[in-house]
């Protein structure tokens, strides 16, 4: 596996709302997505695009969401993740557990906010990170 570029960092926030005029008003961030809800993984979702890479604003969605124990030791929101691209996610997967890596959700790649298989590296084997990888979308390139 060969880890490639940043697609972007995930930020937790107890509002989208006060996170979008935070990167628009202060930092002058211009485009920012619609916030869409993906229920399955318990999250609301909005991205900031930026001029090489973006940032993931994420929010509990639901009474399960895994996010609510985050916000519990964070709960202005901050830094949740870091999200590289791979070419192959199952390639990814595999190379991370032969190297002793815990790959959450039982190692089984999900369908991501981007539309493709995402995988979760536990931040213990990741210098503290919680790391995402994700396959690069087609046609990104």
């Amino acid at each position: 596996m060969k880890i490639g570029k940043l697609n972007h960092v995930g930020v937790a926030t107890p509002s989208i709302e006060q996170s979008v005029a935070l990167y628009r008003d202060v930092l002058g961030a211009t485009k920012i997505g619609e916030k869409f809800a993906m229920p399955e993984q318990g999250v609301w979702v909005c991205f900031v695009d930026l001029p090489n890479s973006q940032i993931e604003l994420i929010e509990p969605h639901g009474d399960n969401s895994p996010l609510k124990g985050f916000l519990e030791k964070n709960p202005a929101g901050g830094q949740h993740h870091v999200c590289f691209e791979v070419d192959d996610i199952i390639a990814a997967r595999d190379d991370m557990a032969a190297k002793g890596a815990t790959v959450l959700n039982n190692g089984q790649p999900r369908i991501g906010a981007h539309g493709t298989p995402v995988i979760f590296v536990h931040p213990k084997n990741m210098g503290g990170v919680l790391v995402e990888l994700m396959e690069t979308p087609k046609g990104a390139h």
